[in-house]
């Protein structure tokens, strides 16, 4: 059996990061597939260090299982547990009445006054299943959690031995639902407004030259907004997915560049000629799903997305993986913006 080494960058999105749950139980399972490290943002962080904590505690069956009963507790435990049973796709999925009534409110009164008490469930869910202590001490798994620094704008990221319980809620600490996470006097957001994933630190602190990226945006809507409530929910979702294809975009114009050169010299320039790049989403389903089901943690919803998500990783599984190890398993040109309108170089 030929055993691969990849390292993973995991996407924010909510509730979403169930759809990834999914594609980690299904790498999980092949025991062809090691994980050197793993960045990520939001929901994505949650997932990269459940599964770090849980490979602590008892191997890749650990992380298997640390993840099922994360997602298990998300929806058993969180505050909009009452909302319409909905799987992806499906009526309702898209905008149960008490999420799509908060996300409005969200807009006119601060966290200060929507939730004076500043309640987040995904702290006692944490605090309950995880021993950052042990974390720190114990993990294999190289992560990279970004937050984001509300005073200046700049991504922060932590690595295994910065990692408490508050700075994974500074991933996800949305700036619509709860006050920022204060650490060592500075203020921090969610990850995803500055990198959603980050992919820097995979190339420069890991050897494993392939990245698997796992998205939950989708990379293109049909629809042009036209309500209050479509444009605000379109700007929130390009807002969080931005940031990832400047990143990309430029890490994508550099290896081509290093490709083309005949010699490369530099450490940089040698990793960007062995960086692959491999993808693992689903535009057709998270091109169904709004930006306020986010908020929806139903089982049925969180339950869908996590078959999604298996479905989705087997595919590569079977299609993709021969190209680990040896090249990008996509086209890279096709991940470029278009630079037609710049004009000629001067």
């Amino acid at each position: 059996m030929q055993r691969k080494t990849i390292s993973l960058a995991l996407q924010g999105g909510g509730s979403h990061g169930a759809f990834t749950w999914g594609v980690l139980d299904r790498l999980l399972e092949d025991d062809r597939i090691d994980i050197e490290g793993i960045s990520g943002a939001s929901a994505g962080s949650m997932n990269a260090v459940v599964l770090a904590y849980g490979h602590v505690v008892g191997g890749r069956a650990g992380a298997r299982e640390a993840l099922r009963q994360f997602w298990n507790s998300v929806s058993a435990k969180a505050p909009f547990s009452f909302v319409n049973e909905a799987e992806p796709g499906g009526a309702g999925a898209n905008s149960p009445p008490f999420v799509r009534t908060l996300t409005s409110l969200t807009r006119f009164f601060a966290p200060y006054q929507l939730n004076p008490l500043d309640i987040d469930p995904l702290r006692g869910i944490l605090a309950d299943q995880i021993d950052f202590a042990r974390l720190r001490a114990d993990a294999t798994l190289k992560l990279f959690i970004a937050a984001t620094d509300v005073r200046t704008g700049r991504l922060r990221l932590f690595r295994n031995d910065e990692l408490t319980l508050e700075a994974l809620l500074a991933s996800a600490c949305l700036p619509t639902l709860h006050r920022p996470i204060e650490i060592d006097g500075a203020a921090y957001w969610d990850g995803a407004l500055s990198a959603n994933p980050p992919l820097y630190p995979l190339l420069h602190h890991c050897s494993a030259p392939d990245v698997l990226v796992v998205l939950l945006h989708p990379s293109r809507r049909e629809e042009l907004p036209t309500t209050g409530e479509e444009i605000w929910q379109r700007f929130t979702e390009i807002s969080f997915a931005s940031t990832f294809f400047t990143e990309l975009d430029g890490l994508v114009r550099a290896k081509l560049e290093t490709d083309r050169t005949r010699f490369a010299l530099g450490r940089l320039e040698r990793k960007l000629r062995a960086l692959n790049l491999h993808v693992i989403a689903n535009d057709e389903l998270m091109s169904q799903l709004s930006a306020d089901s986010r908020l929806n943690v139903q089982p049925a919803f969180i339950n869908g997305l996590f078959e999604h998500g298996r479905h989705r990783a087997d595919a590569w599984l079977r299609l993709k993986f021969p190209f680990v190890g040896r090249r990008s398993s996509v086209r890279l040109r096709s991940l470029l913006a278009p630079l037609s309108n710049l004009g000629p170089a001067r």
